[in-house]
């Protein structure tokens, strides 16, 4: 015993670590990166963003293995879930009350660990506590847990939970890079789905967070919104002389008039695949998010043309609004037809919606971009020159 209190009894603090990775070996990897500190100034355990976990001797003394080794797990969970970039995320007036965002957190690990059994200590955070459903993350718990939770003892799981810097996380060393801590998510995640493969039982939050990790979901609205406005700005950036306007230069030289250089507004056209695979709902979608990107750019007025295609042209308009859009067709698709359709308007930049059930040119087009939004998560791919993005719900 020092003045201070008991000393950390590190063989039983890994003894539940090991009884935690042999439990549960799916969570072998990510248990043993952390890096155990011992502190007085944390009540239980807690970990930083660096993978450092901090550790109460008193805390460690009290419980028995069992506990100590879910212990282990709610606080890798915190990390593996990555709770602390996702706090970072939040609204500035959410990230402020980290007590509150710290319960929600604890609302989202502890219901997968009771589900599974685990021996999670008799204080315990879960949704039931608080009479809330199973099975949301913690940006929905969050708005949901009553005013009181304020007032009440709130746990502190570290900055690589709540993601609020602690007094008793500096000084450490070590720990784990952004980088390395990306490593260790997507080997976990491969472990749970082997052993789902294998065993076929596992939490269900475990099983949405490693698809998550593996198939992460992108915004298509954005993915698109970025590809227009990229190859608008590569269309924007190209120059060439006119006559038009006179070079200011033309002053100097006498009987010489010299061209201006003049940077072109892009001409956009929108290849709608209009064939009967194609859904009302999604489409919609898309062209809509495709107008809002144009105005953006400053892309308007008769710049744009949309042409209604499946295997043949049925509409071509040059238009103000989506609204002023007429889709027609319903037969098979080829959307080389409508891509030679919309070259006859030298655009800059062509954007085709479509299942992707098509042929596409054989080449790349000369001094065009192309840009395919594709309706369907199952859509095949386009041509690797062509820069495409999956619209999906």
């Amino acid at each position: 015993m020092s003045p201070d209190g008991p000393r950390l009894d590190r063989t039983k603090l890994l003894a539940a670590r090991f009884r935690a990775a042999q439990d549960r070996p799916y969570l072998a990897t990510a248990l043993y990166s952390l890096t155990v500190v011992e502190s007085r100034d944390v009540s239980t355990m807690g970990v930083d963003r660096r993978w450092r976990c901090h550790v109460s001797p008193e805390f460690v003394d009290r419980l028995p293995v069992p506990q100590l080794a879910a212990v282990w797990i709610h606080e890798v969970a915190h990390l593996l879930r990555d709770h602390h970039g996702r706090a970072d995320r939040l609204p500035a007036d959410q990230q402020r009350d980290h007590h509150r965002v710290n319960v929600a957190q604890d609302c989202e690990i502890n219901d997968d660990l009771v589900a599974d059994r685990l021996p999670l200590p008799a204080d315990r955070i879960e949704p039931a506590t608080f009479g809330l459903p199973v099975g949301l993350l913690f940006e929905a718990y969050l708005p949901l847990l009553p005013a009181h939770v304020r007032g009440r003892e709130a746990p502190d799981c570290g900055s690589g939970a709540h993601g609020v810097d602690r007094a008793w996380e500096s000084g450490s060393t070590g720990g784990v890079s952004a980088v390395e801590a990306g490593a260790i998510r997507r080997e976990t995640a491969h472990a749970i789905r082997a052993h789902v493969r294998s065993r076929g039982t596992i939490a269900a939050g475990w099983q949405r967070w490693a698809a998550q990790v593996l198939e992460p979901r992108v915004d298509w609205r954005r993915a698109l919104s970025g590809a227009v406005r990229e190859a608008a700005a590569w269309a924007s950036g190209a120059v060439d002389y006119t006559y038009r306007r006179p070079s200011r230069r033309s002053g100097a030289t006498r009987g010489v008039v010299l061209p201006s250089l003049r940077r072109p507004v892009p001409r956009v056209a929108i290849v709608v695949d209009t064939s009967g695979s194609m859904g009302d709902g999604q489409l919609a979608a898309a062209l809509a998010e495709v107008a809002g990107v144009l105005r953006a750019v400053g892309v308007g007025g008769n710049r744009v043309t949309v042409l209604s295609c499946d295997a043949a042209v049925h509409v071509v308009r040059r238009v103000h609004t989506v609204g002023e859009v007429r889709l027609a067709g319903g037969g098979g698709t080829d959307m080389r037809v409508g891509i030679d359709a919309a070259l006859r308007g030298r655009p800059h930049v062509v954007v085709v919606l479509t299942d992707g059930l098509t042929p596409w040119p054989a080449a790349p087009l000369e001094s065009v971009r192309v840009i395919a939004g594709l309706i369907g998560a199952g859509a095949p791919q386009p041509p690797s020159w062509i820069a495409s993005v999956t619209v999906d719900d």
